[in-house]
């Protein structure tokens, strides 16, 4: 991982500048298409070319356990995530369906589901049959960290392979709010008590309990706050892991990167604390509903665009930012400049 880290090129300024100077001399007044214009600006910067074009789009979903489920911090009982995980690759669960009405390929990897089978359906990726019990000791070894993120950097990898140069982030795992908690208290030096949210309709009454549970997961371990993959063997999980590595192979392949809500962003921090500069190659898709999204958001310094009150995961609100990336192609590729259209400049 780090030669492929070391490798990575920086935005190409200089097709930057050239694309924000024709997206200012298209027919119409200067930024009135917002973020749009923002956008494919950036797009440019990725792609290293003045008229970027989105080809082909993928959704690689990270499916995994979470051993920190044994002290009920989660609604729905683990084999959820078996269950939904094949839903998801059969296209009949919320980001299936959402993707196929965008067009996008779902890649639906199963990193770390703790079931005795396999299913070809899945691609089998499974470093372990789950993490273990955060809140008794490490979710992983060190090593099993390393090879989740770099089984996300090789699935982007895959995906471009196939033709992809537009990726999204996805998770299945039931719990997996509880982990990512954790690493976002651990962070920001928050309390848990102070920014735990409900996640899939954890009952309010019980959430002083979930939130003990992430405190106790987080003392009494001697992390090492300066390496997110310490973090991530101390109190993540396979798909928190598994997605950190998507992020990271956008910039190493140099795709963009499409992060979802709340737990997406959170593995989005990781990756930036691995690389720095890693929001160059990242857009930020919805707001989730979750508690502590925004913050997660605003700590990477990026204003997701939409705001669908959403808060499923699984990389729903992901693939609807896809058409935005889309518009903001087209708008470049397909509006005219003032001296091509015969007109002063308004």
């Amino acid at each position: 991982m780090k030669n492929q880290l070391s490798a990575i090129k920086p935005l190409n300024q200089v097709v930057m500048r050239q694309t924000k100077n024709r997206v200012d001399s298209l027919v119409k007044p200067q930024g009135s298409l917002g973020a749009l214009e923002e956008i494919v600006v950036k797009l440019s910067g990725i792609y290293g070319v003045t008229h970027p074009k989105i080809t082909k789009k993928a959704v690689i979903v990270m499916c995994a356990d979470h051993g920190v489920c044994a002290e009920d911090i989660a609604s729905a009982p683990q084999i959820v995530t078996w269950i939904q995980s094949l839903n998801i690759a059969k296209g009949v669960s919320g980001v299936g369906a959402l993707a196929k009405a965008t067009g996008a390929t779902v890649y639906t990897v199963d990193i770390g589901i703790a079931h005795p089978e396999k299913h070809p359906s899945l691609i089998d990726r499974r470093i372990s049959d789950g993490s273990c019990n955060i809140a008794t000791g490490n979710a992983m070894t060190y090593e099993q960290a390393q090879e989740a993120i770099q089984t996300g950097i090789d699935m982007v990898k895959l995906a471009v392979e196939e033709g992809h140069n537009l990726i999204a982030t996805g998770e299945m795992g039931i719990g997996n709010t509880t982990p990512s908690t954790a690493i976002l208290a651990l962070l920001t030096e928050k309390s848990p008590f102070e920014i735990t949210g409900v996640g899939a309709n954890y009952p309010l009454e019980k959430l002083n309990h979930k939130a003990a549970i992430i405190q106790q997961s987080i003392e009494n371990k001697k992390i090492n706050l300066d390496d997110p993959i310490d973090i991530i063997a101390s109190v993540g999980g396979y798909d928190i892991a598994g997605m950190t590595g998507i992020i990271l192979g956008g910039a190493i392949y140099q795709v963009p990167v499409i992060v979802d809500g709340y737990i997406s962003t959170v593995s989005a921090l990781l990756a930036s604390k691995i690389l720095p500069n890693i929001t160059d190659y990242i857009f930020p898709s919805h707001a989730s509903e979750e508690k502590s999204a925004e913050m997660a958001s605003s700590l990477l310094g990026l204003k997701p665009y939409l705001n669908l009150n959403m808060r499923l995961g699984e990389g729903s609100g992901a693939v609807l930012a896809f058409n935005l990336l889309e518009a903001a192609c087209v708008m470049n590729n397909d509006m005219i400049t003032f001296e091509e259209a015969g007109i002063g400049v308004v």
